[in-house]
């Protein structure tokens, strides 16, 4: 069935498409029934219990409108956002283009979104049972100095109603976001956000992870700086990675020249790259939450024995619907708990 809703999807901007599909997600979440069931391979990470490993990576429901739609798909968590302290429009459209040969999707989309407000209202609403992360940014507008001020202001007002906090640094499409990731902007950044996770954690006497998306382009200097940073600031998690810059895997494909983070089936190789040296430097001190490329059991599977104790997935969900959900579920092989 899924074959015959792509093809009409994919007559479609890839944009439109998409907010088509959140719509429908959002009806389907109405439903007193779910679509397909939650696959149970149980795992415990950063203290919470999944019900299996496969999250729903950020970007897909950047506002949490559909929150209890993509529950009935089978994931065992979700991440929503990112969000922003103010809604904002995002880059300019088109945005979103599809690399069809390489089952890729290339975004310079800009963290639109409606606002940290906007989306915890949404989740407010939602019956969501499982375990929920929020991924927060900064808004354009904002100098890189005052960078922190952004993600204070949105981990406050998540903090209460997340199961987890994900701090995004590693987007390529905001201005000078991914110069957070390094040195002294990094330790001043992760210093003041765990002085911030402690107050909240007291005053809701509720301790709530904090993770840090990073990006799949640092060389392996980069990445050793980074994780002694994390586990230095006793960061709970870190998620590996975002979008890549690199053209290597789609040079001379349609679309493959348009600015932006390219995701997918063409980012595999690389993110799992990430992970294994990270998982390296980190020797099990924190959990790696391992995202790019997840197109198969066996990718999913590789990014594992790579060190990942849980996975998310959004780009090839796009070219092969939530049947790759239930298959990851349902196969993935975990051999370890952080």
């Amino acid at each position: 069935m899924y074959s015959l809703i792509r093809r009409f999807l994919f007559s479609l901007d890839a944009e439109n498409a998409h907010q088509l599909s959140i719509q429908a997600l959002k009806l389907a979440g109405k439903l007193p029934f779910s679509i397909l069931p939650i696959p149970d391979n149980p795992t415990e990470v950063m203290g919470l219990q999944f019900k299996n490993p496969i999250g729903l990576a950020a970007g897909a429901d950047k506002n949490g409108e559909a929150i209890d739609g993509f529950a009935k798909l089978g994931f065992g968590f979700i991440e929503v956002g990112t969000v922003t302290p103010l809604a904002q429009d995002g880059s300019p459209k088109p945005r979103q283009f599809r690399v069809l040969e390489a089952e890729g999707i290339i975004n310079r989309n800009g963290f639109n979104n409606d606002g940290v407000d906007v989306l915890v209202e949404n989740v407010k609403k939602s019956h969501y049972d499982g375990i929920l992360g929020i991924n927060i940014g900064k808004n354009a507008i904002t100098p890189i100095e005052h960078s922190l001020d952004d993600y204070q202001i949105c981990l406050r007002k998540v903090y209460e109603y997340a199961d987890y906090i994900t701090v995004n640094i590693s987007s390529p499409n905001t201005k000078n976001l991914r110069s957070l990731q390094y040195g002294e902007a990094l330790d001043d950044l992760l210093i003041n956000l765990k002085k911030e996770q402690a107050q909240l954690s007291q005053k809701f006497n509720q301790y709530k992870p904090l993770v840090l998306k990073i990006a799949p382009d640092l060389t392996d200097e980069e990445i050793a700086s980074v994780a002694d940073s994390l586990v230095r600031h006793q960061i709970d998690g870190v998620i590996a990675g975002n979008t890549t810059l690199s053209r290597e895997t789609v040079a001379g494909m349609p679309y493959a020249e348009q600015q932006g983070g390219l995701s997918g089936k063409p980012l595999n190789m690389l993110s799992t790259k990430l992970i294994s040296r990270l998982s390296s430097e980190l020797n099990g001190r924190l959990p790696i939450i391992g995202s790019g490329g997840i197109h198969s059991v066996e990718s999913g599977q590789e990014k594992i024995n790579a060190g990942a104790s849980l996975l998310q997935v959004y780009s090839a969900m796009i070219y092969q619907g939530p049947t790759l959900i239930q298959n990851l579920a349902r196969n993935i092989i975990l051999d370890k708990k952080i």
